[in-house]
């Protein structure tokens, strides 16, 4: 039986957004194109935009981190050249819920089953008497992937999943956007023209920090940044104007703001709770069915500190929250890492054991890989991470079950999980000290 078909779902703001209401159609997000006041969704409306008449919907993955990765996976996954594995690119509309893009990738699952039924050596194998397919998911992708098996159960049809540098937990960053604009969240570098927009993106919402240490905040404040009672309220200002400049309605524009800003942390909140809720066997996957990989040695938002001014919570976005303690012989210091977007902390699932991990640096690398390396420290290891050779051996063995030919795969454990209790999904897998 030839490998099954894989999907890549890549991560927030990593789909051309395509405007098919002019003939023809525009190009208003992509690699070189960032038209924030095409892209902003409407304050009555968050499914549509705000400068309507408008068509938007998803185009192509970007290039710049998906082509190398999706290439390579199509060669390197079949086994003879006259018989190919399809590996489709899945693009979406990274602004809205996830439980949209959720139910989107599902219809997407079966039609990749339909066309791959049609393929030939797939009819003589025997795939159609057991359909599925593998999920490869970067950055946000793996939570959309998550809340997709979460909310299809045993009805899903994925055989196994990788998931590279994806926040379960969640990013600082995305406090950063919604509270300035800027943030090391995308693949390209951020401006303040989008700091209206962001406030009114839903699923920038999804990628709030959940997980307990790094928020410091004091007793007179809630904890929780699904609670909009810790937040600054320029927020409700900024909303607030946004509503007055694209909205319909000319009064209670402060209710409505509030109700809007609200509505948004409920939703998100409720899909981190599905995601964590998420049981491996209730849904017949087991560990080693989940390649998950974390990207560390790099200096990332580790915390945040939140203070009561007595007028309101103020965020302090302060150097030296960005932190790098991966070389540190203190298993609890050594966790003060990240892929300079996503901190360690959070990209920890917790459906899986930390035992489970995988980490991997910027060395990893290969020396021959000197663009990527550049592209790295310019534009984030943690948006090129999908271009790392070694990852693409890596996934194809995962997603195979064959071992590399060449012995040339690797990874690290997570901090205070010794070698002799590391379970990652490729047995066998070498340290770089080995």
């Amino acid at each position: 039986m030839p490998p099954y078909p894989t999907i890549v779902v890549p991560g927030i703001t990593a789909s051309y957004l395509l405007d098919g209401y002019p003939l023809p159609p525009e190009t208003i997000w992509s690699v070189l194109t960032k038209e924030y006041e095409r892209a902003a969704l409407h304050p009555d409306d968050l499914r549509f935009e705000a400068a309507e008449p408008a068509l938007v919907a998803a185009g192509q993955v970007f290039e710049i981190a998906y082509r190398e990765l999706i290439e390579e996976l199509r060669h390197n996954l079949r086994s003879k050249s006259d018989q190919p594995v399809p590996v489709f690119p899945f693009s979406y509309d990274w602004r809205q819920p996830l439980d949209m893009t959720e139910r989107r990738l599902g219809r997407f699952v079966e039609e990749v089953i339909a066309r791959t039924k049609l393929l030939r050596h797939y009819d003589r194998a025997g795939y159609a008497d057991d359909p599925k397919v593998n999920l490869l998911g970067h950055s946000m992708g793996g939570l959309v992937i998550a809340g997709y098996l979460q909310r299809a159960g045993n009805s899903h049809r994925v055989a196994k999943v990788a998931t590279l540098a994806a926040p379960f937990q969640g990013s600082f960053e995305a406090v950063i956007k919604v509270t300035t604009g800027t943030a090391d969240l995308g693949e390209s570098a951020p401006s303040s023209r989008e700091r209206e927009a962001s406030r009114v993106t839903p699923a920038l919402y999804h990628l709030l920090p959940s997980f307990a240490n790094g928020v410091m905040v004091p007793p007179s404040l809630p904890r929780s940044l699904y609670d909009p009672g810790i937040w600054q309220p320029s927020i409700i200002d900024t909303i607030k104007e946004y509503i007055r400049l694209r909205g319909l309605s000319g009064t209670g524009r402060d209710d409505q703001a509030r109700a809007l800003f609200q509505g948004l942390l409920e939703v998100a909140s409720g899909h981190r709770q599905r995601i964590d809720s998420l049981d491996l066997g209730e849904i017949g996957l087991v560990a080693d069915d989940w390649l998950c990989v974390a990207g560390v040695n790099t200096k990332t938002r580790v915390r945040l500190t939140v203070e009561d001014t007595g007028k309101g919570p103020n965020f302090r976005f302060m150097t030296t929250d960005r932190d790098n303690r991966w070389g540190d012989q203190d298993p609890q210091q050594r966790r003060l890492t990240g892929d300079g977007t996503v901190p360690f902390e959070g990209a920890v699932p917790k459906f899986l054991s930390e035992a489970n991990l995988i980490c991997v640096t910027p060395d990893d690398y290969g020396y021959w890989e000197i663009q990527d390396r550049t592209v790295s420290a310019v534009a984030g290891f943690h948006g090129i991470l999908p271009n790392m050779d070694m990852l693409h051996r890596l996934v194809v063995a995962h997603f195979t079950g064959r071992p590399d030919r060449h012995g040339n795969i690797w990874g690290r454990p997570a901090p205070g999980i010794s070698k002799d209790d590391w379970r990652p999904a490729v047995s066998g897998l070498a340290t770089p000290d080995d």
